[in-house]
């Protein structure tokens, strides 16, 4: 699967910002329809996101949308303007739990058939930010279209209201969810999103969070400012020196194995196939990012 380093949320009412989105080297973009879009201008914004999708994609852009969620249900009229060949996946917020999944596939479906797309090419973010979502969170990663977890926690956020806790930069009321975000996903074999740092220029506090994020499991995570995207990427991607120090690693791995050995001593640490497993999935992540 391609990297989801970053996912760069952009409110579809801004459509001035569009023809920017190439110069941010986002691995995805949002356009958003929900929470960043004031109610006024919701069916104005729908028509910018709809009609901008194919431009962005043929400027390599991978291209989302989040869409509006009411009382009952997703909106219909978001999901039947937006989703087009050219649309990689669609963000769900406020997911309830599994059988939110469940319907939308049936609507998502009944949409592509009408548009002569192929079923199930229309992927699933699925946004855990309520009490219940969370609780149900491997029920939800198992679903048909869901190709990743959002464990996003941002202060004073839905999360924060759904749990009651209180929002530290330590984020030691966090720990439980977004580690049990991050097991869920795993489990299920889809990818574990972090985010979203609201103190967007604070850079420092964004490095430290992400760094964080990154050392449970999180593979990228979702920003709301350009700003962001580059300290996010250089975060979740393998440095120059875990590169060197990983080919070094199958290098030494390789040789010894000719000789019939299959652990080593590797820069004082013991070394088995384990790890030259994850050597390798490290640099092949690596030059995934490249392409």
């Amino acid at each position: 699967m391609k990297p989801f380093r970053s996912m760069l949320f952009v409110p579809g009412s801004k459509q001035n910002w569009f023809s920017k989105l190439a110069t941010y080297y986002t691995d995805s973009i949002i356009l958003d329809l929900e929470d960043s879009v004031p109610n006024h201008l919701k069916s104005e914004a729908r028509k910018n996101v709809t009609a901008a999708i194919a431009p962005l994609t043929e400027q390599k852009q991978r291209i989302y949308v989040r869409v509006n969620r009411g009382p009952y249900g997703f909106s219909i009229e978001d999901l039947e303007a937006i989703i087009q060949p050219e649309l990689e996946g669609v963000v769900l917020p406020k997911i309830d739990g599994p059988e939110d999944i469940e319907t939308l596939t049936s609507i998502v479906s009944e949409i592509e058939y009408k548009k002569n797309l192929k079923i199930g090419s229309t992927k699933f973010v699925a946004t855990l930010e309520t009490a219940r979502s969370i609780y149900f969170a491997y029920e939800i990663a198992v679903k048909e279209r869901v190709i990743c977890l959002a464990g996003v926690s941002p202060k004073n956020g839905d999360v924060a209201r759904s749990l009651g806790y209180q929002w530290t930069v330590e984020g030691d009321e966090r720990l439980y969810i977004r580690s049990k975000v991050v097991l869920a996903a795993r489990a299920a074999n889809v990818l574990p999103i972090g985010g979203l740092w609201q103190d967007v220029h604070n850079l420092d506090g964004l490095r430290k969070a992400a760094m964080g994020n990154r050392k449970l499991g999180f593979v990228g995570e979702m920003v709301v400012h350009p700003s962001n995207v580059s300290i996010i990427n250089e975060i979740y991607s393998p440095s120059e020196a875990e590169i060197i120090h990983y080919k070094g690693m199958i290098d030494a791995f390789e040789k010894a194995e000719k000789e019939g050995i299959a652990a080593i001593l590797y820069e004082g640490e013991h070394i088995d196939y384990a790890h030259v497993k994850t050597a390798r999935q490290i640099l092949k992540f690596a030059e995934n990012i490249k392409k």
